[in-house]
């Protein structure tokens, strides 16, 4: 058995990393971006971990954040099988080459790369909230089905290299390029991210990349709010929730900006 200074120090951390799942869960969910992408910034800056480091126990957290989303989604929406194990299978592949790099940059180049990723997702959201709303109709298709697969690698390629991602860009590529229902994109597009999280999750586990015995508790609390910040959500503006999400993202890459 430990010692009980080191008994209390993991229970320490332990309710610490509960805690702090718990008010991502909700603020993920009330953002619609789950909390995976609010926890790599806080790990790295509250907690003083390496981007790589941050990256990567926050997959403990985004995996189970997923695949209960996905499993919720199941229960209300169709969603093509043979078509999701074929793209999730594609991200898969490429979801391994990117985690590799991701592992094996410097910490401060990939801390640059994620800055950029975190701006362009900033640029990306400001057109939403600007553009003028229009009905939920779906869009026309633009590139025939069978470039399908440039989704798959492209999701995977950001679950890997960001952990992160992989859905938020998946999403409007099957919309705007290929004429799929919003909901029906968001399907396909959970069903992309589920194994590249998976895969992802295990590159950096072997490279010793993940803290568990904070990435676990964070999961389990995650999963206790994160349907809760979902229902709040839908009694608010989405584009006020957009704008708050965008203020943060602004706040946290200025932040990790390095001095």
């Amino acid at each position: 058995m430990g010692q009980p200074g080191e008994i209390g120090a993991l229970l320490t951390v332990t309710g610490l990393g509960a805690v702090l799942g718990a008010a991502l869960g909700g603020v993920g969910g009330l953002l619609g971006i789950g909390g995976g992408l609010l926890a790599i910034p806080v790990l790295a800056l509250w907690f003083g971990m390496d981007q790589s480091m941050a990256q990567g126990t926050a997959l403990v957290m985004i995996v189970p954040n997923v695949l209960l989303a996905f499993y919720r989604y199941r229960q209300h929406h169709a969603i093509p099988l043979s078509r999701a194990l074929g793209l999730g299978g594609i991200a898969m592949l490429a979801s391994y080459p990117a985690a590799r790099l991701a592992v094996g940059l410097d910490h401060h180049t990939l801390q640059w790369v994620f800055i950029g990723f975190l701006l362009g997702l900033c640029v990306y959201l400001c057109w939403l909230v600007a553009r003028p709303p229009r009905a939920h109709a779906p869009q026309p298709r633009v590139l025939s089905a069978r470039y399908l697969p440039v989704v798959g690698v492209v999701s995977g390629v950001f679950s890997g290299l960001f952990t992160v991602g992989g859905g938020l860009v998946a999403t409007p590529m099957l919309v705007r390029g290929f004429g799929h229902r919003q909901a029906a994109a968001q399907g396909l597009a959970l069903a992309l991210v589920v194994p590249g999280s998976l895969i992802a999750l295990s590159t950096y586990a072997s490279a010793g990349q993940v803290s568990w015995s904070l990435g676990l508790p964070m999961a389990l609390g995650g999963l206790s709010t994160i349907s809760w910040g979902v229902a709040c959500a839908r009694r608010l503006p989405e584009r006020w929730l957009r704008s708050v999400f965008i203020g943060f993202l602004l706040v946290t890459t200025a932040l990790m900006w390095p001095g």
